[in-house]
Protein backbone atom coordinates (compact mmCIF):
# COMPACT_ATOMS: atom_id res chain seq x y z
CA UNK A 1 0.00 0.00 0.00
CA UNK A 2 2.93 2.11 0.73
CA UNK A 3 4.65 1.82 -2.80
CA UNK A 4 0.97 3.52 -4.43
CA UNK A 5 1.12 6.22 -1.97
CA UNK A 6 4.63 7.34 -1.58
CA UNK A 7 6.54 5.17 -3.96
CA UNK A 8 4.61 6.90 -6.49
CA UNK A 9 2.85 3.25 -8.14
CA UNK A 10 -0.17 4.80 -8.69
CA UNK A 11 1.31 8.25 -10.24
CA UNK A 12 3.61 6.32 -12.52
CA UNK A 13 0.98 3.38 -13.84
CA UNK A 14 -1.73 6.63 -14.35
CA UNK A 15 1.39 8.42 -16.38
CA UNK A 16 2.05 5.50 -18.15
CA UNK A 17 -1.61 4.60 -19.38
CA UNK A 18 -2.15 7.97 -20.10
CA UNK A 19 1.15 7.76 -22.59
CA UNK A 20 -0.31 4.33 -24.35
CA UNK A 21 -4.19 6.27 -25.05
CA UNK A 22 -2.03 8.76 -26.56
CA UNK A 23 0.27 6.13 -28.59
CA UNK A 24 -2.76 4.11 -29.37
CA UNK A 25 -4.84 6.48 -30.85
CA UNK A 26 -1.84 8.07 -33.02
CA UNK A 27 -1.97 3.88 -34.34
CA UNK A 28 1.33 4.28 -35.92
CA UNK A 29 2.85 4.35 -32.56
CA UNK A 30 0.85 1.41 -31.05
CA UNK A 31 3.98 -1.14 -30.25
CA UNK A 32 4.96 1.98 -28.35
CA UNK A 33 1.52 1.93 -26.70
CA UNK A 34 1.67 -1.85 -25.53
CA UNK A 35 5.45 -0.84 -24.18
CA UNK A 36 3.76 1.63 -22.11
CA UNK A 37 0.64 -0.38 -20.82
CA UNK A 38 3.69 -2.68 -19.96
CA UNK A 39 5.89 -0.51 -18.25
CA UNK A 40 2.20 1.14 -16.16
CA UNK A 41 1.06 -2.86 -14.87
CA UNK A 42 4.48 -3.34 -13.89
CA UNK A 43 5.20 0.41 -11.86
CA UNK A 44 1.60 -0.72 -10.04
CA UNK A 45 3.56 -3.31 -8.46
CA UNK A 46 7.20 -4.56 -9.53
CA UNK A 47 7.90 -6.76 -6.41
CA UNK A 48 8.13 -9.90 -6.67
CA UNK A 49 8.72 -9.81 -10.76
CA UNK A 50 11.57 -9.09 -12.90
CA UNK A 51 12.42 -8.36 -16.10
CA UNK A 52 13.85 -10.56 -19.02
CA UNK A 53 14.18 -10.48 -23.09
CA UNK A 54 12.15 -11.92 -24.77
CA UNK A 55 13.85 -14.36 -27.48
CA UNK A 56 13.08 -13.42 -31.03
CA UNK A 57 11.84 -10.30 -30.84
CA UNK A 58 13.20 -9.56 -33.65
CA UNK A 59 15.20 -6.70 -35.59
CA UNK A 60 12.01 -4.26 -35.74
CA UNK A 61 11.69 -3.90 -32.20
CA UNK A 62 15.41 -2.83 -31.83
CA UNK A 63 15.02 -0.18 -34.41
CA UNK A 64 11.80 0.70 -32.42
CA UNK A 65 13.76 0.64 -29.38
CA UNK A 66 16.36 3.51 -31.00
CA UNK A 67 13.62 5.66 -31.56
CA UNK A 68 11.92 4.86 -28.10
CA UNK A 69 15.52 6.11 -26.39
CA UNK A 70 15.64 9.36 -28.31
CA UNK A 71 11.91 10.68 -27.99
CA UNK A 72 11.45 9.00 -25.03
CA UNK A 73 13.42 6.73 -22.92
CA UNK A 74 16.85 8.45 -21.88
CA UNK A 75 14.54 11.12 -19.85
CA UNK A 76 11.90 8.31 -18.19
CA UNK A 77 15.09 6.44 -16.96
CA UNK A 78 16.86 9.87 -15.85
CA UNK A 79 13.78 10.12 -13.39
CA UNK A 80 13.17 6.53 -12.91
CA UNK A 81 16.86 6.89 -11.47
CA UNK A 82 16.34 10.48 -10.14
CA UNK A 83 13.66 9.72 -8.05
CA UNK A 84 15.47 5.90 -7.16
CA UNK A 85 18.22 7.80 -5.33
CA UNK A 86 16.04 10.51 -3.58
CA UNK A 87 13.72 7.46 -2.33
CA UNK A 88 17.06 5.60 -1.28
CA UNK A 89 17.97 8.77 1.46
CA UNK A 90 15.45 7.79 3.94
CA UNK A 91 15.41 4.03 5.63
CA UNK A 92 11.30 3.63 4.74
CA UNK A 93 12.24 4.85 1.15
CA UNK A 94 15.11 2.46 0.49
CA UNK A 95 12.55 -0.37 -0.86
CA UNK A 96 10.95 1.90 -2.99
CA UNK A 97 14.12 3.31 -4.28
CA UNK A 98 15.29 -0.38 -5.39
CA UNK A 99 11.81 -0.34 -7.20
CA UNK A 100 12.23 2.78 -8.85
CA UNK A 101 15.76 1.25 -10.20
CA UNK A 102 14.00 -1.77 -11.41
CA UNK A 103 11.99 0.04 -13.82
CA UNK A 104 15.09 2.13 -15.02
CA UNK A 105 16.16 -0.58 -17.95
CA UNK A 106 12.21 -1.35 -18.91
CA UNK A 107 11.62 2.27 -19.61
CA UNK A 108 14.83 3.01 -21.44
CA UNK A 109 14.68 0.30 -23.30
CA UNK A 110 10.84 -1.79 -23.38
CA UNK A 111 10.41 -3.30 -26.94
CA UNK A 112 11.48 -6.70 -26.70
CA UNK A 113 11.21 -7.25 -22.64
CA UNK A 114 8.65 -9.66 -21.03
CA UNK A 115 7.87 -9.14 -17.54
CA UNK A 116 7.76 -12.45 -15.08
CA UNK A 117 6.81 -13.66 -11.95
CA UNK A 118 9.86 -14.50 -9.74
CA UNK A 119 9.94 -18.19 -8.71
Amino acid sequence: MLWFIFGSGLLLAIAYGVAALICFALIVTIPFGVASLRLAVYSLWPFGRTVVSRPGAGVGSGVANVLWVVLAGWWLALAHLTTGVAQCLTIIGIPFGIANFKLVPVAFWPLGREIVELD
